[in-house]
C-alpha cells in the first residue's frame, strides 16, 4: 500500500476531488446559497436550447470525424505499408501537424477558407460564386477536414506499429494458401488490429470533443450556428459565473463519454473472444 501512496494521493487530489466538487454544484442552486436543488440543474441544462444545439452539432461532427479518423488513418497505414512513389513526402504531409503549434494550424486554415482566402481565389478564378466558408453550411466541413489533417498523422503511426506486430508466418501461409489480400485483410490483419482500432477510436473521439480550441480561435465565442460545441456552452456558461449548470453540462459529458466508451470496449472484447475462437 505505501508504494500505491504517492498515485493515489495524486488521483484523490487531481481526479477524484474535482469530480466530487463539481458533482456537488451540480445539485445545488448556487454556489453562495447552496441549498439543494437535486436533479434541477440537469433538468435545466437538458431543457436549454443552447446545449440542445451544442449536443447535436458536437454529436454530428463526432459521428462524422471519428470514423473518417479511423478508417482512413487505417488506410494511410496499410498504404503507407507498401512501397509507394513519395512514401516519405506523403508520410511528412501528414505528420507535420504533430510538430507544429493548433495555432500554426489555424493560421494555415484561415488563410486557406478566409473569404479573401486561396479557395475562394480558386473559385473566383474558375467563375463561381465566393462561399462564406465559416458562416455557412460548409463550416463543419472545414473543420472536419481540419480535425483529420491535425489527427491522422498520430493515429496512423499507431496502425503501422501495429501491422508491423503482426506475425509474419500466419501472413506467409495464407499467401500460400492463395487467400486473396481482400481475405487476408478481414480474417488476419482486422482480427490482430482489433484492440488498436479499439484505441484510435477512442483517442479519435477525445480529440473530437477537443475541437473547440480550433473553432474558438478561427470564429471566437459565438460562430455560426453548426459550429457552436458543447465546449462552447461550457465556456460562455463558465464566463457568466454560471457554475451549477456548467457543474451539471459536465457531469452529462461524462457519463454520455463513459456510456460510449463502455461499449467500444464491450464490442471489441467479444471480438477478441471471437478471434481466439
Amino acid at each position: 500500500m505505501l508504494f500505491l501512496a504517492p498515485s493515489l494521493s495524486g488521483v484523490s487530489i487531481f481526479f477524484i476531488l474535482p469530480f466530487a466538487v463539481v458533482f456537488y454544484y451540480a445539485l445545488v442552486d448556487n454556489p453562495i446559497s447552496q441549498q439543494f436543488a437535486y436533479f434541477d440543474n440537469f433538468v435545466k441544462v437538458m431543457g436549454n436550447g443552447a446545449f440542445q444545439l451544442a449536443a447535436l452539432n458536437t454529436l454530428k461532427f463526432s459521428a462524422v470525424a471519428v470514423p473518417l479518423a479511423v478508417l482512413l488513418s487505417l488506410g494511410l497505414a496499410l498504404l503507407l505499408e507498401r512501397e509507394i512513389p513519395y512514401r516519405s513526402q506523403f508520410r511528412t504531409f501528414f505528420l507535420t501537424p504533430m510538430m507544429v503549434p493548433v495555432a500554426s494550424i489555424v493560421l494555415i486554415f484561415q488563410v486557406l477558407f478566409h473569404y479573401n482566402g486561396a479557395m475562394n481565389d480558386v473559385l473566383a478564378f474558375l467563375g463561381i460564386s465566393k462561399i462564406d466558408w465559416f458562416k455557412s453550411s460548409y463550416a463543419q466541413i472545414v473543420i472536419v477536414i481540419l480535425f483529420l489533417w491535425k489527427n491522422l498523422g498520430y493515429n496512423m503511426i499507431l496502425f503501422m506499429a501495429a501491422i508491423s506486430s503482426i506475425p509474419k508466418d500466419i501472413l506467409e501461409v495464407a499467401v500460400l494458401e492463395s487467400a486473396s489480400a481482400w481475405k487476408i485483410f478481414i480474417h488476419i490483419k482486422i482480427r490482430y488490429l482489433s484492440s488498436t482500432i479499439l484505441f484510435v477510436t477512442i483517442l479519435s473521439l477525445i480529440s473530437s470533443f477537443k475541437v473547440f480550441r480550433e473553432i474558438y480561435l478561427l470564429t471566437g465565442d459565438y460562430p455560426y450556428d453548426t459550429l457552436y460545441m458543447l465546449q462552447h456552452f461550457m465556456n460562455n456558461t463558465f464566463q457568466s459565473l454560471d457554475y451549477q449548470k456548467l457543474s451539471a453540462a459536465a457531469i452529462i459529458m461524462s457519463i454520455v463519454m463513459i456510456i460510449i466508451i463502455g461499449i467500444l470496449f464491450i464490442t471489441e472484447n467479444r471480438f477478441g473472444k471471437d478471434m481466439e475462437e
